[in-house]
């Protein structure tokens, strides 16, 4: 297992495969090596590039240290950067694609950004039920993973209540609660941009490298809607909107945009 050691010290794991320039792809929450989607995009990538695929922190393999913040992930990142050999193109999807852009305002080298769906909520279109936040940082600090993982998953993603009964049954529920305690660490990533005001103007005024952001076709309103007050905000970027897609975007769809953004 390849690792690389991150500014304060913390084992970053990752997995590398293809041959080509660095693409990273960055995960959004709950998901890491060998749950998610980025494997198979790593694989549908790989004939064009090197992709570098990473448990963040607390995930998987990689370590974790206390205490959690949002510069502590984008130090893992520029960790995974210079390992990759300085510079490298980055993709991050869903609050993994929130990363990325303050990994981008920070200064990372990076040479192109490319987003889906970071899970921005700008207007009334969808509401987030007051202390929804608090109350699972209260259930991850009692070690009640469950309810917290019922929390996000009903009251923050939207799933069906019902539909948390058969997670429960299915073999990835364990690997989903062994990272349930990452929540609010994607919850301080994301931090108040779900709180139905449009996103700030000034916050990422220093991102100028080339930026494609991209939204599902059959994705919520709320979420494109997200989608389209970024890239109003960043006149560098490029938007596409991609048929018969929601926010489980497939790999077979996605790779030919990403690669025809990235290049060579």
């Amino acid at each position: 297992m390849p690792t690389t050691t991150s500014a304060d010290g913390t084992t970053i794991a990752y997995s590398k495969v293809g041959s080509g320039r660095p693409v990273i792809l960055v995960d959004g929450a709950l998901c890491f090596r060998g749950m998610g989607p980025l494997d198979a995009l790593a694989a549908e990538l790989a004939p064009d590039y090197t992709v570098f695929t990473y448990d963040r922190r607390g995930r998987g393999e990689s370590g974790d240290t206390a205490p959690f913040s949002v510069e502590r992930e984008v130090e893992d990142l520029d960790a995974l950067i210079k390992e990759a050999g300085g510079s490298a193109k980055v993709f991050g999807c869903s609050s993994g694609a929130v990363l990325a852009l303050e990994a981008a305002t920070r200064g990372l080298a990076i040479e192109k950004l490319a987003l889906y769906e970071p899970p921005f909520i700008v207007d009334d279109s969808r509401e987030i039920p007051t202390g929804y936040m608090d109350r699972i940082r209260e259930h991850i600090a009692a070690d009640r993973r469950p309810e917290a993982l019922r929390e996000f998953m009903v009251t923050g993603v939207g799933m069906p209540a019902f539909m948390m009964v058969i997670m429960r049954l299915m073999p990835a529920w364990k690997k989903i609660k062994g990272v349930a305690h990452t929540l609010p660490y994607d919850m301080a990533v994301v931090g108040t941009t779900q709180e139905g005001k449009p996103l700030p103007a000034d916050r990422w005024t220093n991102i100028t490298m080339p930026t494609l952001i991209a939204d599902g076709a059959k994705s919520s309103a709320w979420m494109r809607n997200g989608v389209r007050n970024l890239t109003e905000l960043l006149p560098q970027a490029e938007y596409q909107n991609l048929a018969g897609q929601n926010h489980m975007v497939k790999p077979k769809v996605h790779a030919p945009v990403l690669k025809d953004f990235f290049g060579h």
